[in-house]
């Protein structure tokens, strides 16, 4: 996967995992998954900050979803019981994204 566009199929990346975004001119460090922006109805896939300075403060942070990667640079570490919850948070947020609507 490093070094290879991601596609919808694709599981969800690692914690720590160094990407690019589409267009952008710096790095991203994935901090965290499955981001509800306020006002919004659908969850974004990550979140993100900068890479190498990391959280600065929480305006600067990234909300991303898999389409907007370019490519992974670095995976971040993975055990098997993360690699059991990325896919099943990936599999929700499909179910979630194609619902339309948050469960209350």
């Amino acid at each position: 996967m490093v070094g290879d566009n991601m596609n919808e199929e694709d599981t969800m990346l690692p914690l720590g995992s160094i990407l690019r975004l589409k267009g952008a001119k710096q790095n991203v460090v994935v901090i965290g998954y499955a981001v509800i922006e306020e006002g919004d109805v659908k969850p974004w896939d990550y979140l993100g900050c900068p890479y190498p300075t990391g959280v600065i403060a929480s305006d600067q942070n990234l909300m991303f979803n898999k389409e907007d990667i370019d490519r992974v640079i670095f995976l971040g570490y993975s055990a098997e019981e993360d690699k059991k919850y990325r896919d099943t948070l990936n599999q929700t947020l499909k179910r979630l994204k194609s619902n339309g609507k948050l469960p209350l």
